[in-house]
């Protein structure tokens, strides 16, 4: 189900019984204690409505323990909602990070929590921003040869995951058939305990 940016977000989480955020423009820095520093045309913010309406949805479903997906921008949102921050751009950050604008790149698994990762992926690389400061109770679990930070999830959590990448872009590689896989199997174990 696709949610509309409108309506309770407490009525959408007592229906759906997994999320899924999906990737979108930047997260304006006002939601991260931040002002910009970017100057005109550089990185494009999400609309408020829509970061105000998932941030409202994904707190409820933290609170109601389901399980969670979060990609790209959903990532930085998950971040962002647990309090932490974000480098506005990459390349402005630190030069010495890599173009992770349109590519590939190497992850190194640097948190195994599950015992299904392996050590290193190959991943797809869309992104100018990036998690800086990582939010309370994430904990990160890959991250890439240059240092930026992708993937996070929530220890202790029935299924919170954030990647920085597109898994849904490369739906034949085992990392990212795991992810959705997980999710749905969390989500199915929610809807059969209502």
């Amino acid at each position: 189900m696709i949610l509309p940016i409108c309506g309770q977000a407490s009525e959408f989480s007592e229906i759906i019984d997994g999320l899924l955020l999906t990737g979108g423009d930047d997260i304006p820095p006002e939601y991260y204690g931040r002002v910009s520093a970017l100057t005109a045309g550089q990185g494009r913010l999400e609309k408020k409505e829509r970061v105000e309406f998932e941030m409202a949805v994904l707190r409820e479903m933290l609170f109601a323990a389901k399980p969670v997906l979060a990609i790209c921008y959903g990532m930085q949102l998950l971040n962002v909602v647990h309090g932490g921050t974000l480098l506005e751009d990459i390349k402005i950050a630190d030069e010495r990070y890599s173009d992770h604008t349109d590519g590939t790149h190497e992850i190194r698994i640097t948190d195994p929590f599950h015992s299904y990762l392996g050590k290193r992926y190959g991943v797809n690389s869309f992104h100018h921003q990036a998690v800086h400061k990582i939010g309370e109770g994430l904990s990160v679990f890959a991250v890439s040869d240059d240092g930026i930070i992708e993937g996070i999830f929530k220890r202790d959590y029935n299924h919170c995951v954030g990647v920085q990448w597109h898994p849904e872009r490369i739906r034949t590689d085992p990392l990212s058939e795991w992810l959705f896989k997980s999710l749905v199997e969390r989500a199915d174990d929610m809807r059969r305990n209502r």
